[in-house]
């Protein structure tokens, strides 16, 4: 029994991993836990499966907070150049970030509202190996013809400052089309989104992060209130081991994300998502055939 429970751990330690690095670069998380899932199975319920590949998202959001902590609370008198009121309570709000939220929940409204409430809809749909590789071959030449239309071109957005609310909404959307279609890559699609209406790859990224955290969140409560809290010692396990890693290893790929873009673009990563997408129509349509 022992032996099965370091087994099941130690896979729980791999798929942390594939999360904490997918859920960042702009390559489909959702297809990678796919073809890991297809190796490499957690001996679990389908259903305990189905709210582990949500909910291990946790990891990686909390990872997002850590590293943009400065950037993203809103509370406190130190680096507060522009706080709400000179004197009081509202003295300690900072109305940069304040003005920051607003255009992160701007950005959220379509996911949240279309993508959450028809959630069981498109997963029934659109939750299978040939929507999955196809949106991660269209997404991966939209990469490469997106940077090599404005290759040399100065970004009409340079910072998360500079995004307006319409911009924030154009974004959001694209977001959606994300929450629809398994393997578009919820960062995939918002990057290529920023990148379309001029805003820099660094802001772009860093945008893509800050949704993350109320969409990541509400789909991961979401996940466990379907699920419930009756987890056996096994299952508590299992998923808190995924949830750390994908923590730790999410605050290393978001740092190096980071700084790799400040010097390149993403067309490498758009070369890697056509060919994971053939590798995934081909690998499951030859298994479809074999196996009738």
């Amino acid at each position: 029994m022992e032996s099965i429970q370091i087994l099941e751990l130690f896979k729980a330690v791999l798929f942390g991993i594939v999360e904490g690095i997918t859920e960042w670069l702009p390559i489909s998380s959702t297809g990678h836990m796919i073809l890991l899932n297809e190796f490499i199975k957690l001996n679990v319920s389908e259903a305990f499966w189905s709210m582990f590949e949500v909910v291990i998202q946790l990891g990686a959001i909390l990872a997002v907070v850590v590293v943009f902590w400065h950037n993203i609370w809103p509370f406190g008198r130190r680096n507060n150049p522009q706080p709400l009121a000179k004197n009081g309570p509202l003295s300690f709000v900072k109305k940069d970030i304040i003005k920051l939220w607003i255009k992160i929940i701007i950005a959220c409204i379509p996911a949240a509202v279309i993508g959450m409430a028809f959630n069981d809809t498109f997963e029934a749909l659109f939750y299978n190996f040939q929507t999955v590789a196809i949106f991660l071959i269209i997404f991966g030449i939209a990469f490469i013809v997106i940077e090599n239309k404005y290759e040399g071109k100065t970004a009409r957005v340079a910072t998360v400052e500079d995004l307006t609310w319409k911009l924030c909404l154009i974004i959001g959307l694209f977001q959606l089309i994300a929450a629809i279609f398994p393997g578009t890559s919820r960062s995939g699609a918002t990057i290529v989104g920023a990148l379309l209406i001029g805003v820099s790859r660094v802001a772009a990224a860093e945008f893509t992060f800050y949704l993350a955290i109320p969409v990541m969140f509400g789909a991961s409560l979401l996940k466990l209130a379907k699920f419930g809290l009756d987890f056996t010692p096994n299952e508590v396990a299992i998923l808190i081991v995924g949830m750390v890693v994908a923590f730790i290893v999410s605050i290393i790929v978001i740092k190096f994300l980071m700084s790799y873009i400040k010097k390149h673009d993403f067309k490498v990563f758009g070369w890697y998502r056509i060919v994971l997408g053939i590798l995934v129509l081909v690998y499951f349509g030859v298994k479809t055939l074999v196996l009738g």
